[in-house]
């Protein structure tokens, strides 16, 4: 009996516990949504097909997916006949100087980006004077005063000014260099190491994603393989991830594979590699092997991926031209040596040979890769008495100041105060295809974001700006069919999520916050071509940012909802 009285009890328990929960429930769903989007077809990002549903968003996040038509809602977006999906990741962004120009980021989120991941090799932090004022130029084209040194500090101004979309950084292996070597070519003494690993240690405490470099671009390549991994080995005690732009894009691009998946696997950390290309025509019909070189490597355990853009052109520093070894001491000293005629005729003779350079180092000659000056493009300068030239090839501005194509490389290199960049015709089609279609490739925009309007909008930037994301939608997945909506949709948001470790981004669910994208993907399109870039992509009827508006009805808001996301091992 006492029994059967103790089961009556715990039964009237529980009754009421259900009735107060049923209560508390019914009251939440009467709590009214701030926007609600309905009759949409819903692409989680997971890569399953698309379903009908409505979405729910409260406080940022999502809050109920479902049937909502009767909710209440403070705004109701129809989504009839469109996709909703998650908010676009862009692998490597490159607007964190931009970002300080115009925090909308126009040619991002009228692309759907509302993430962005960057800092390669070079991040905004850490820095020291001598950097700031070696960098004055880049500054100064941007008017832009450098209040940090540090990237805690540097995620502490951008938040307050606002930002159109969410920000990530690596901590850049060439900033970290520069603060303790400077920018010549010399090896760190043990103590040095140290310092440098303890950049890495404070950088990954104020938010650091992970490492990064960009072993092209001098100073980098003069780091060898163990102090790479010696510093990534850091970032890896705290969580993060090692990003490469690799030390061969080329002839080497193999053996830089190698080299990427060996620090993963001493380093203990997983391994990003960025905009995956097989460069120069000599090495067209490479991207088997490459997609062979990586899978072999995840079968033996190492944790790697990679990103494309998915164009034939890539975009880059003109001095990354010249070889590594006139880098040395920084770009005081290369302009000096292209001053200089002994040196020039030098830098001349380097240009014109395949395999070592004159110091006797392997380097990816981006001249012979090219196959001449018609497939330069002269994209961005900081002079303003050579903004005409923006938009011309080099073989136009050779006959434009009758020289020959290196020299005339030289000079406006010497001009330009070596700040010039270019975008380079070196990259097959179906080399772009095939690592496009791996199902270990997400995507990066590797272009900052920028404006048509504006101080931007006197650049002349690399059509992937503004295009991207709406290029591979239109390109390949309506028109050429190599991918499907739901595939290209799991490239551009769960995929990367996942290997950024963004575990509260990238896919439509209820909790997450909601980065969500509207778009009619019969209608979505790039307009940019390496013509006349600065055009925005159109489609995008809707974008939302922590939940709130920046493309409302296809015209952009001027909300600033984004936030710095910070990596594991950020300590507040």
């Amino acid at each position: 009996m006492q029994r059967k009285t103790e089961m009556l009890r715990i039964s009237a328990g529980v009754l009421v516990a259900a009735a107060l929960g049923a209560g508390a429930l019914a009251a939440a769903q009467q709590q009214p949504f701030d926007v609600v989007i309905t009759h949409g077809h819903i692409i989680d990002g997971t890569g399953s097909p698309w379903y009908s549903g409505d979405v729910g968003i409260r406080d940022g996040r999502i809050a109920a997916i479902g049937h909502l038509a009767g909710a209440p809602a403070k705004n109701t977006i129809d989504a009839h006949g469109m996709v909703v999906a998650p908010g676009f990741i862009d692998m490597l962004g490159q607007s964190e100087l931009t970002m300080l120009v115009d925090p909308r980021l126009p040619s991002k989120i009228y692309q759907g980006i509302t993430t962005e991941i960057t800092g390669e090799g070079d991040s905004a932090a850490p820095a020291n004077d001598a950097m700031l004022a070696d960098d004055r130029a880049g500054y100064e084209h941007f008017h832009i005063t450098p209040d940090w040194r540090t990237l805690r500090q540097y995620f502490a101004r951008v938040q307050k000014q606002g930002m159109g979309i969410n920000l990530a950084s690596y901590v850049g292996a060439t900033s970290v260099r520069r603060m303790v070597l400077g920018e010549a070519d010399v090896q760190p003494t043990p103590e040095q190491l140290k310092q440098m690993q303890d950049l890495v240690r404070d950088a990954m405490r104020d938010g650091a994603m992970g490492l990064s470099t960009s072993l092209q671009y001098a100073p980098a390549p003069y780091a060898k393989t163990d102090e790479l991994i010696a510093l990534a080995s850091v970032a890896g005690q705290y969580g993060g991830i090692y990003a490469t732009h690799m030390r061969s894009e080329g002839d080497q691009v193999l053996e830089s594979i190698d080299e990427a998946a060996r620090i993963g696997r001493e380093a203990h950390i997983p391994v990003e590699i960025w905009h995956l290309k097989a460069a120069g025509k000599s090495n067209w019909g490479k991207m088997p092997q490459i997609v062979a070189r990586i899978n072999a490597a995840r079968a033996a355990g190492v944790d790697i991926s990679a990103n494309t853009y998915a164009y034939t052109a890539w975009f880059n520093g003109f001095s990354a031209f010249i070889p590594p070894w006139a880098h040395d001491g920084g770009d005081a000293k290369l302009i000096a040596r292209l001053k200089d005629p002994a040196t020039r005729s030098r830098i001349h003779k380097d240009l014109l040979s395949t395999g070592k350079d004159s110091a006797g180092e392997e380097w990816d000659n981006e001249w012979q890769e090219v196959g001449g000056p018609d497939g330069i493009l002269i994209a961005v300068v900081q002079n303003p008495e050579l903004m005409p030239l923006e938009g011309k090839r080099l073989s136009e501005v050779a006959a434009l100041w009758h020289e020959n194509a290196i020299d005339a490389l030289c000079d406006l290199l010497i001009k330009d105060n070596a700040f010039t960049e270019v975008a380079v015709f070196g990259m097959s089609e179906p080399d772009v295809v095939l690592a496009l279609k791996q199902p270990w490739v997400s995507i990066d925009n590797d272009s900052q974001g920028t404006s048509p309007e504006g101080l931007l909008s006197s650049e002349h930037p690399h059509p992937r700006a503004y295009g991207t994301f709406p290029r591979i939608l239109r390109k390949y997945v309506r028109e050429e069919k190599e991918l499907t909506l739901p595939d290209a949709i799991r490239k551009f948001t769960a995929l990367p999520a996942q290997r950024m470790r963004l575990t509260d981004r990238g896919v439509l669910k209820q909790g997450m916050w909601a980065d969500v994208v509207v778009f009619d993907p019969a209608k979505i399109r790039d307009l940019a071509t390496y013509e006349k870039p600065n055009q925005l992509s159109v489609g995008m009827e809707d974008v939302l940012v922590n939940g709130v508006p920046v493309i409302e009805g296809g015209n952009m808001t001027g909300a600033l909802p984004g936030k710095v996301l910070r990596g594991p091992g950020y300590v507040p």
